[in-house]
C-alpha cells in the first residue's frame, strides 16, 4: 500500500514533468527532483509522460498511426503494422537513450513528417494494403523512435531508475497508440468500414488532409526550424 509520502512524490513528479513539457522548464532541475523518488514512483511518472507524449501532445504521431489504420481498418493488418512500428521505435529509442546513436533532430523531425506524408499518399493512391507496407512501417518506426528519444532526452531520466523509466515511457507511448487505434475503430471502422463509400468519402478525404498537413510540416521543419 502506498504511503502518503509516495503518493505525494508521484504527484510532485507529474507536476514537474508537466511544467517541463508545457513551459520548457529545466530538465536538470526536474531530474534532480526525480532522483529522490523510488523506482516504482518513477515508473508511474514516466508511464504517464509516455502516454501524454502521444495523447494529447504528439499530433504528428497521432496522424501517423491514424494513417496506418485508415487503409485497412481490420484487426489483423493494424496489429501487424502496429507490432512492426512498436519493435522498430523501441529499438531506436533504447539505442538513442544510451547514446549509442544520436542523429540530430534537424534530420529526424523532417523525416517523421515525410513518413506521415508517404503513408497518407499511399492511402490515396493504393486501393488496398500492400505487403510492402510492413517493411516501410518498420523503417519509419526506427525514425519515430529517434523522435521519442529526442523528446525524452529533453526531460532527462533519473539515474536511480534509468532503464525502468525508459521502459515505462515506451509502454506509455504504446498505450497512447492503442488508444488512437481503438478510438479510430469505434468512431470510424465499426460503423463505416464495410460501406461502399468508405474509401471515397472517408479514407481519401482524411488522407488528403493528413498529407497536406505533413507536407507543411516537412517544409517548416526543413527551412524554418
Amino acid at each position: 500500500m502506498q504511503t502518503k509520502s509516495n503518493r505525494f512524490s508521484i504527484f510532485s513528479g507529474c507536476i514537474l514533468l508537466g511544467l517541463l513539457i508545457s513551459q520548457n522548464a529545466s530538465a536538470h532541475v526536474v531530474v534532480q527532483e526525480l532522483d529522490n523518488i523510488s523506482k516504482t514512483d518513477a515508473a508511474i511518472i514516466y508511464l504517464i509522460v509516455g502516454f501524454k507524449h502521444i495523447l494529447p501532445l504528439g499530433f504528428d504521431h497521432i496522424l501517423f498511426v491514424l494513417s496506418l489504420f485508415l487503409l485497412s481498418p481490420k484487426l489483423k493488418p493494424i496489429i501487424l503494422q502496429s507490432t512492426a512500428f512498436t519493435v522498430a521505435h523501441s529499438v531506436t529509442l533504447i539505442l538513442a537513450s544510451y547514446n549509442i546513436i544520436s542523429p540530430p533532430s534537424r534530420i529526424i523531425e523532417p523525416l517523421i513528417a515525410l513518413s506521415i506524408l508517404y503513408v497518407a499518399v499511399e492511402n490515396i493512391l493504393s486501393p488496398k494494403l500492400k505487403p510492402s507496407r510492413i517493411g516501410i512501417v518498420f523503417l519509419f518506426g526506427l525514425v519515430h523512435g529517434l523522435g521519442f528519444a529526442g523528446a525524452l532526452s529533453e526531460m532527462g531520466l533519473p539515474k536511480n531508475a534509468y532503464l525502468t523509466s525508459l521502459i515505462t515511457f515506451n509502454i506509455g507511448v504504446e498505450l497512447g497508440q492503442v488508444t488512437i487505434i481503438l478510438a479510430a475503430y469505434f468512431l470510424l471502422a465499426k460503423w463505416f468500414s464495410d460501406k461502399p463509400y468508405y474509401r471515397s468519402k472517408i479514407v481519401i478525404p482524411i488522407s488528403i488532409l493528413i498529407a497536406l498537413t505533413a507536407a507543411f510540416w516537412t517544409v517548416q521543419r526543413i527551412f524554418f526550424v
